[in-house]
């Protein structure tokens, strides 16, 4: 081999490791990528559209999928109701407590010219009191088998989560053939569990989540199926 070869193999090989180096070089120092939930938090800050519902200080807007949107005061001097079915226009960010939560700082409502006129401007902290996340449903088991005489089904849990139809003042439960087993009188439905009631108008039957209350007198839950008292503090499909 000529020393002209041997040369220019050497300098090839100068070449690759320069590159391989520079490469891991690169690597170590390149900024780690962002998360999906990162980049997804870092994409919401607007949504618009059709308000479906809106009790209370929240409302529900499809286009802000996956989010509960507060609004932290007053409307126009009304609360969220005032924008059901009003075309809107919504700018905020994700709480930091509750990443479900979309807290609203501006809402601009569509005229009818066309034009967005601003109706609602945050002028304080949004306040959660009777909000419930999926991390606090998760302290609500279901209940076991509900009948008059199985009161230690109930009475001690404190949470619990049962699966029936609210009709008037009470919850109906039903076993698989359909058959009422107990009424759970409910005495207090927070405006929360409200505005997600009304989000499943939908749906006959789902699962309320309570907080349980006094036990009905033996004579009484065995005549009626009443079978004790509890606050509903939300509602869901699961």
């Amino acid at each position: 081999m000529t020393l002209h070869r041997i040369a220019k193999r050497i300098l090839f090989g100068s070449i690759v490791l320069t590159l391989a180096f520079s490469g891991v070089v690169i690597a170590q120092e390149a900024p780690p990528a962002e998360t999906q939930e990162e980049t997804a938090a870092a994409a919401v800050g607007e949504f618009e559209g059709i308000v479906k519902l809106g009790l209370g200080k929240f409302f529900y807007l499809p286009a802000a999928k996956g989010y509960d949107v507060i609004v932290q005061g007053t409307i126009q001097g009304e609360d969220a109701s005032f924008l059901t079915d009003k075309e809107v226009r919504v700018k905020g960010s994700i709480s930091k407590d509750e990443p479900q939560v979309f807290v609203a700082d501006s809402i601009e409502v569509k005229t009818a010219s066309g034009q967005y006129q601003t109706v609602f401007t945050r002028t304080e902290e949004p306040m959660l009191d009777d909000y419930i996340g999926s991390r606090a449903r998760a302290e609500f088991p279901p209940v076991g088998t509900m009948a008059y005489n199985k009161n230690e089904e109930w009475e001690g849990k404190g949470k619990a989560k049962v699966y029936g139809q609210l009709v008037d003042n009470a919850i109906v439960v039903r076993d698989d053939k359909d058959k009422e087993v107990g009424k759970i009188l409910v005495d207090n439905i927070s405006q929360f569990a409200s505005y997600y009631i009304k989000k499943l108008r939908l749906f006959d039957k789902f699962w309320f989540y309570i907080n349980i209350k006094d036990t009905v007198d033996w004579q009484v839950r065995r005549r009626t199926r009443e079978l004790f008292h509890a606050d509903v503090v939300f509602a869901g499909l699961y």
